[in-house]
């Protein structure tokens, strides 16, 4: 028998591995693909159907009601998506309008959509919540179901104003939501906020009222990467008996958005918020704060300083002496002259 050179049986021995190989990636992905069939993606129907998307709901569940409404082929297709794909994570919820025969890329899309949530209600960081009402309105509730909403809305122990308690976040509510359930599915999301941010702690030198207040000033007076400091600044003041004489305060009372100057005869202004004219924290708090305000409420960076300041967008300083405090006054009014400041407004 003539003998096979070894180099040939190795090159034998590898050409039917290779082969084997791709005979069984293209049964498991032919039995793969009837397994978890899906549409061409391209082929949406005009129609459109309206999917409902519980908070924390799983992506298998979310593939069942994709297919039940024929959005997508089968609940498999898009859920395989979802497991590979981290948007899926962050599909909002409430009510989306989608298409139907969509591929399960282009229904994952679609609910990616804040525009195909209806009755959107969209609460951003440092809001008021006279800026939230006109969003419940136009979002489909009544005047008057929002207004008695309004005066039995039931608030956390020791929380006077609804001020502070409409978590930042988007909501959608299904048509047949009242204005009090909605309010109240945005408080006790601000109340499990708080609790994760450290409000309920033991032995914390201000109750979680105090601490909203603190969240909310925080939120109000600068940007993220501040807040420690100025959570630290707001307590520093405290403690030596200086008002906080914080413009945001004062821009509340006057619901006034977007003006960096404010003039002294605004400081005058009778009001409990005006934190020129009171001493200690206003009454309430001056917005709804978000999570990184309230965890640097809490949690404050520690430092001595009293005063500080944004010289130029993105530049704020901190100083525990008048005289540079005052030295960067005269640096912002030149830098507010020259218009530096007018992209802000």
């Amino acid at each position: 028998m003539k003998k096979i050179p070894k180099d040939r049986t190795t090159r034998l021995i590898l050409a039917s591995s290779f082969l084997f190989l791709l005979l069984v990636g293209l049964f498991l992905a032919r039995n793969s693909s009837s397994s978890a069939p899906d549409f061409e993606c391209g082929s949406a129907a005009s129609e459109e159907v309206l999917i409902t998307i519980k908070s924390g709901e799983a992506g298998s569940s979310v593939g069942l009601s994709l297919a039940r409404a024929g959005v997508v082929k089968s609940s498999e297709a898009y859920f395989r998506l979802a497991v590979a794909d981290s948007r899926a994570t962050k599909v909002a919820p409430g009510t989306h309008r989608l298409q139907k025969n969509l591929c399960a890329q282009q229904a994952l899309l679609q609910l990616l959509d804040s525009k195909r949530i209806t009755g959107l209600i969209n609460i951003s960081e440092g809001m008021w919540v006279s800026e939230v009402l006109p969003q419940m309105y136009r979002s489909g509730f009544t005047t008057a179901d929002v207004q008695g909403a309004l005066n039995t809305i039931v608030k956390p122990a020791g929380f006077k104003q609804l001020e502070g308690l409409l978590f930042p976040a988007q909501y959608s509510f299904a048509p047949s939501t009242t204005a009090k359930s909605a309010l109240n599915a945005m408080v006790l999301r601000a109340e499990g906020e708080m609790r994760k941010a450290g409000f309920y702690r033991n032995k914390m030198s201000f109750d979680p009222s105090e601490l909203l207040v603190i969240a909310s000033l925080v939120q109000a007076e600068g940007k993220e990467k501040d807040f420690t400091k100025i959570s630290q600044v707001v307590r520093n003041r405290l403690k030596v008996g200086m008002p906080l004489q914080f413009d945001s305060t004062v821009h509340y009372v006057m619901k006034s958005r977007g003006n960096i100057f404010l003039s002294t005869k605004s400081t005058m202004l009778s009001s409990s918020y005006n934190t020129y004219r009171r001493y200690g924290l206003p009454p309430g708090p001056i917005n709804n704060p978000g999570a990184a305000a309230m965890r640097a409420a809490v949690s404050p960076m520690a430092g001595d300083w009293l005063y500080f300041i944004t010289v130029l967008p993105g530049d704020t300083r901190f100083t525990a002496d008048i005289n540079q405090f005052n030295s960067w006054k005269i640096e912002y009014k030149k830098n507010l002259r020259a218009g530096k400041f007018r992209s802000q407004n």
